[in-house]
């Protein structure tokens, strides 16, 4: 086994280094996140760190990139409040995979890419039609990370779609069902394979 110090992984060419350290951190949850601007131009955008942070209130977070690099689905978020998150299938992956190229703010992305948007009553962000498990969010908390310009934003949950059928009777959802697929760097996809659920853990 070879050890790779800091040092060596800065001296990398920019597209290498970024795959490298992205791998790392594993396979991760991948999904759309769909936004609307004030001028009512739908937004999504692909995210692959979505975390959990509580059950009570519910809570999730993830990472946006600097403003620079993605800015309309933050700005959109920061001025409306409202957004949702869409996991991806393998039915539409080239399509959700192409949300993350650069489109001006002004371009409608799911036309863009050949996505269906799905409005909801009262809910002003756009669903992806497409997706088989998607949820409502709710701005609750922006943290600006001061130390490589990137956000912490932080939503609580107001409302899910999903087919009952992969909900089991203790509330566990059974993603390998619903399709949902995992993420690899920066372009690689993964299929979700369930090897076992182990009994709650006491010492």
């Amino acid at each position: 086994m070879r050890q790779f110090n800091i040092d060596t992984i800065k001296s990398w060419e920019r597209f290498y280094r970024a795959n490298f350290i992205n791998c790392l951190t594993g396979f991760k949850p991948v999904s759309l996140i769909g936004t609307i601007s004030p001028q009512c131009v739908p937004n999504l955008s692909v995210v692959s760190s979505i975390v959990h942070l509580g059950a009570d209130p519910a809570l999730i977070g993830y990472i946006n990139r600097p403003i620079a690099a993605a800015p309309d689905t933050i700005q959109n978020i920061e001025q409306t409040k409202s957004y949702t998150i869409n996991h991806i299938a393998a039915h539409f992956l080239p399509q959700a995979h192409q949300c993350s190229a650069k489109y001006a703010p002004e371009i409608n992305e799911f036309e863009a890419v050949g996505l269906t948007p799905l409005y909801e009553s009262d809910i002003l962000a756009p669903f992806v039609k497409e997706s088989v498990v998607r949820y409502q969010m709710e701005l609750v908390e922006i943290c600006p990370i001061q130390y490589n310009q990137t956000f912490f934003v932080i939503g609580a949950l107001q409302s899910v779609f999903i087919d009952e059928s992969i909900i089991g009777a203790d509330g566990f959802i059974n993603l390998e069902a619903a399709g949902s697929i995992l993420s690899l760097g920066l372009d690689g996809y993964a299929a979700a394979k369930m090897i076992t659920r182990l009994p709650y853990a006491k010492p």
